[in-house]
Parts: C-alpha cells; sequence; structure tokens
C-alpha cells in the first residue's frame, strides 16, 4: 500500500507536490486528511494555497518490467484560478501525441499527455469528471508507453467525495 505514516508520507507529499506544482515550494505540503482510498494535502505557493488529492491505482496492469509511481490527483489553486483540474502520473513516459481513455460506470474521458502526465482539455472537462468521479466506484485508465505497453491502472473511488470536500473547503 503506497499511503504510509512518518517519513514515507513525508516523501510522498513533497513528491507529489513537486508534480502538482513543478515549481520551487515556500513550505512542504501538509496532509489535511485522508478518506477511503484518497488522501487531501495542502501546501504554499508563490503567496497562496494550493490544495490536492491523491490515490494510487488498486491494480496496474501491462506488460512492463519496470515503472515509476502511479497517482490520479484533483487539484485546487484558488490564485491560479484552478478548481477541480484532474491529472493522471502514469510512472513511464507517455508515447507522443498519445492519448488517455479515462472510464468511469459508462461514461469515457479522453485526456493528451505530455511526458508522464495527461490533463483533460480544460475545466470543461474536468467538472464532468469529477461528477463522474463523485458518482462512481473505480475509474479505469488506459493508456501507451513511449515504449508501446499498453497499460490499464484501476483506481479506486472510495472516500474521493470526501476528500474533494476537504480541499474545497481548505482552497475554495
Amino acid at each position: 500500500m503506497l499511503w504510509k505514516t512518518g517519513s514515507t508520507l513525508v516523501a510522498l507529499s513533497v513528491a507529489l507536490a513537486g508534480l502538482v506544482s513543478g515549481a520551487a515550494l515556500a513550505a512542504d505540503p501538509s496532509r489535511i486528511g485522508r478518506n477511503g482510498d484518497w488522501t487531501a494535502f495542502e501546501l504554499q505557493r508563490d503567496g497562496g494555497k494550493v490544495c490536492y488529492m491523491a490515490s494510487s491505482p488498486k491494480k496496474a496492469e501491462g506488460d512492463y518490467t519496470a515503472r515509476g509511481e502511479i497517482f490520479a490527483l484533483v487539484t485546487n489553486d484558488p490564485k491560479a484560478g484552478i478548481e477541480g483540474e484532474v491529472s493522471i502520473v502514469t510512472g513511464y513516459t507517455y508515447r507522443k501525441d498519445s492519448r488517455v481513455s479515462v472510464q468511469i460506470g459508462g461514461a469515457t474521458f479522453d485526456m493528451f499527455t505530455s511526458g508522464d502526465r495527461a490533463w483533460t482539455q480544460g475545466p470543461e472537462e474536468d467538472a464532468p469528471l469529477v461528477q463522474a468521479m463523485i458518482k462512481g466506484a473505480d475509474m479505469v485508465v488506459k493508456g501507451t508507453s513511449s515504449r508501446g505497453t499498453a497499460t490499464t491502472d484501476t483506481y479506486s473511488l472510495s472516500g474521493f467525495t470526501a476528500t474533494k470536500k476537504l480541499i474545497d473547503q481548505a482552497c475554495g
């Protein structure tokens, strides 16, 4: 299991914060709560507060020998006007110009890729994806590595709604 206490959690939260911000941080992130399979964090950046929630997949499938850490993230950055931005960190470099498919129940969402990350096209696509995550039980993410390896990652959405409320309250 990825979420542990002590120094592992601190290291994970710092790593995730770097993934969220991509910039130097003014302070280390702190954990603000956990519900089910999702954990919420907050940090100070550029004179404002950024909140995000993260989960790792319950099942990661593909014909690969090594893969880095895998996360689904939802970020609120009020200073940047970002609320509910969904991204996927895949643990490998995506195939150039590839797309990622996200399935929740009967709904499918398309994400673009860059490096080891995938995003929707913007807030107009994030909002329905977040709503599906609130209503869903699990989320299946399919992508292709730069080497052509297809992967399928299955995330539990248990605790998603309560954890989303935490980041909305902290960075709303």
